[in-house]
C-alpha cells in the first residue's frame, strides 16, 4: 500500500502519478546520454525555436529571453567551453528544486543539466504560475518530433511538501539542486544525501545598481530612456523579487550631481514603467509603504517618495543603511558615493549582482578584484540582470553537471 504522501504528479513527459520509487525505477533503465548529446541538443533548440514564436514571446517576454538561451548556437557554446585534457562525463541523476517566484529559474538548470547527458527530476512548486504552465505545455508539444531517449531519461514534477517523497529522492540523486533561498536550503538539507553525493545551493541574494552621476547628466535623452527602460525590465519582471533584481541604486558623484540624475532618472522610470503597463495593485502599494515608512521610523531613511502605487523612491541617510530585504515591488533606496571604490567596504557575501552605467570595465575590474570573493558575482549592464548565464553565481553549471574522467596511456 503505498503511503499517504508518496505519490508523486509528473508533468513531463506525461501527465500520471507514481510512486518516487517507480519514478527512479523509469529512470535507472531510461537509456544513457552524453555530455553534449546531439539528441538532447536538437529537443532543446526545438523547444527553444517554440519559445520564440511571437504569439507566445508577447505573451510571456521572460520566455523569450529562454529561447534565445537555447539557440542551437549558444547550445554549442556550452559544450565546447568544456573541452580539455579530460573526458567529461555526466554526472548521474540530478535533483532540482527550484523557486516558485521565479518560473523559469527550472528550466535554466534543467536544460544545462540535460545538455550534460543527465537524467534529471524537477520538483516545481504547486504554487508555480502560468509562465510555468505554459513551459511544460510546451515541452509536451516538442517531444513529438524527439528522441525517445528525452521522455525516458528527463521527469518534470509536482508534489505538496512531502518528507517521504523529498527523502526518496534526495537518497537517490548523485546532484541536489536547490533554488529559493536560505530557508529553503536549510529545509531540504534535512534530507541525506548519498555519502557520494553534494548539494549545489543558491540561497538568499540581493543585488543592486551604480550608476556615475555625470554620465547620467551627460547622456542624450534616447540613452536615459533605454537605460530606464532596462532598469524597469530589471526590476518589474518577477515583482522585483528575484535576485538578481536592485533594491538600491549607488549613485557615484558629487552631491549636486547625484541629487539632479536622482530626479532625473526617477522621472524617467516612472514614464519607463507607464510605457510597458507594469501595475501594482492596492494591497502591494499598501505594503511598500509600510515598509518605506519603516525605514524613515528606524532612521535608515531620509525622503521617502511615491509615485503613485508603481514607483516609490527612498532616499537614504547613509550607504550603510542600503537594504537587502525585499520592500516591495517598485520600491528603490537610492545613496550617494564619492567613488566607486567605496562600495568594497559596503559589499557583503549575499551580494550577487551589480547592473552598472557610466563605468569602463577597468573600473569594474579593480572592483571585482578589491572584493576578493567577498561578493558580487555578476557585474552587467542596467537591463542585463534578468540574462541567465551558464555562470551563475560564481558557478559554472555546466562544469558541476559533470564529471571528469582521467585517461592515460
Amino acid at each position: 500500500m503505498t503511503p499517504a504522501g508518496a505519490l508523486v504528479e509528473v508533468l513531463f513527459p506525461a501527465a500520471r502519478a507514481v510512486t518516487a520509487e517507480a519514478l527512479l525505477d523509469e529512470l535507472a533503465s531510461g537509456g544513457a546520454l552524453r555530455a553534449g548529446d546531439g539528441r538532447m541538443r536538437d529537443f532543446l533548440a526545438a523547444f527553444g525555436r517554440r519559445l520564440l514564436a511571437p504569439d507566445l514571446a508577447r505573451r510571456h517576454p521572460e520566455l523569450a529571453s529562454l529561447g534565445f538561451f537555447l539557440r542551437p548556437g549558444e547550445l554549442a557554446r556550452t559544450v565546447d567551453g568544456l573541452r580539455g585534457r579530460h573526458l567529461r562525463v555526466p554526472r548521474g541523476l540530478i535533483l532540482h528544486i527550484p523557486p516558485a517566484n521565479v518560473d523559469t529559474v527550472f528550466v535554466y538548470s534543467w536544460a544545462l543539466s540535460a545538455l550534460m547527458g543527465n537524467r534529471n527530476v524537477v520538483r516545481v512548486s504547486p504554487r508555480s504560475g502560468a509562465v510555468a504552465t505554459t513551459i511544460v505545455r510546451t515541452l509536451q508539444e516538442t517531444l513529438a518530433g524527439a528522441d525517445p531517449v528525452v521522455a525516458a531519461t528527463q521527469r518534470i514534477v509536482t508534489y505538496d511538501r512531502s518528507d517521504v517523497v523529498t527523502s526518496a529522492l534526495s537518497a537517490a540523486c548523485d546532484l541536489r539542486v536547490i533554488w529559493g533561498g536560505d530557508r529553503t536550503v536549510a529545509e531540504i538539507r534535512r534530507h541525506p544525501l548519498a555519502p557520494h553525493a553534494r548539494d549545489l545551493t543558491f540561497p538568499d541574494r540581493s543585488s543592486f545598481a551604480v550608476v556615475r552621476a555625470a554620465a547620467w547628466l551627460e547622456a542624450p535623452p534616447d540613452t536615459r530612456d533605454a537605460v530606464a527602460d532596462g532598469f524597469a525590465s530589471d526590476s518589474y519582471w518577477f515583482d522585483q523579487a528575484a535576485c538578481s533584481s536592485p533594491r538600491t541604486v549607488f549613485w557615484v558623484g558629487s552631491a549636486a550631481d547625484c541629487d539632479a540624475a536622482r530626479a532625473a532618472f526617477t522621472t524617467c522610470l516612472a514614464r519607463a514603467v507607464a510605457r510597458r503597463g507594469w501595475t501594482v495593485d492596492t494591497a502591494m502599494a499598501v505594503e511598500k509603504r509600510v515598509s518605506t515608512y519603516g525605514l524613515a521610523a528606524d532612521g535608515a531613511a531620509g525622503t521617502i517618495g511615491f509615485h503613485g502605487n508603481t514607483l516609490a523612491s527612498v532616499v537614504l541617510a547613509a550607504p550603510e543603511a542600503a537594504p537587502r530585504r525585499w520592500l516591495g515591488a517598485g520600491t528603490f533606496a537610492h545613496t550617494r558615493l564619492g567613488a566607486l571604490a567605496e562600495l568594497a567596504r559596503l559589499v557583503r557575501r549575499k551580494d550577487q549582482t551589480l547592473t552598472h552605467f557610466g563605468f569602463a570595465r577597468a573600473e569594474l575590474e579593480a572592483l571585482a578584484e578589491s572584493l576578493a570573493g567577498r561578493g558580487v558575482d555578476r557585474m552587467v549592464p542596467i537591463g542585463g540582470a534578468l540574462s541567465f548565464h551558464r555562470v551563475w553565481d560564481g558557478v559554472d553549471l555546466p562544469a558541476e553537471f559533470t564529471r571528469l574522467v582521467t585517461i592515460t596511456g
